[in-house]
């Protein structure tokens, strides 16, 4: 089957780069032996059994067929900088931006992980422990989330913004309905 599948797709990535009528044929052909797979995995293995493995091996061949022809390019931010780590984009330091930045990956990003957390153990459902114990393994991931997300991008104000309104919003729909 995997033969007769492989074959069908070489056929057909013939028939893709041939022109006129030429490509007609390999065309016919490729599809002829993929449906040839199928027939014979229905034929050895029971229809419904043997269908499905038949289009399943058949689907692994093309895809291998595919994949062998696969190219790839490099990015052109990839060709002018050969680094693995890539500096992060010039900022002009200044003292509120490096404040702002120690304040929102630390407390304001932990009281927005709270929130969620909050947020978490107050609207979903279940028994009160399960709520309680994910929405505090929650906290430290989003913190870390956070932190990363803040100390990365280059526009202060929109962390700062979204991080605030998270936190509003997480404790004030969680004092809106309470942990009953």
């Amino acid at each position: 089957m995997a033969v007769l599948a492989a074959g069908g797709g070489l056929s057909l990535r013939r028939s893709w780069r041939a022109r006129g009528d030429g490509g007609r044929r390999w065309k016919a052909g490729g599809w002829a032996l993929l449906l040839a797979a199928c027939a014979l995995g229905a034929m050895t293995l029971g229809t419904m059994r043997g269908l499905f493995t038949g289009f399943t091996i058949a689907a692994v061949a093309m895809l291998a067929i595919v994949a062998s022809g696969m190219v790839v390019r490099e990015s052109k931010q990839a060709r002018r900088s050969k680094s693995l780590a890539p500096e992060p984009l010039d900022r002009k330091p200044s003292w509120w931006r490096s404040a702002l930045r120690w304040l929102l990956a630390g407390p304001i990003g932990m009281i927005a992980a709270m929130a969620v957390g909050i947020f978490w153990s107050v609207w979903t459902g279940g028994a009160e422990h399960t709520r309680l114990v994910i929405g505090g393994m929650l906290v430290p991931l989003v913190w870390g989330g956070a932190m990363a997300w803040t100390l990365a991008d280059n526009r202060i104000l929109r962390a700062t913004a979204v991080l605030s309104l998270v936190a509003l919003l997480g404790f004030g729909l969680s004092i809106l309905k309470g942990f009953g």
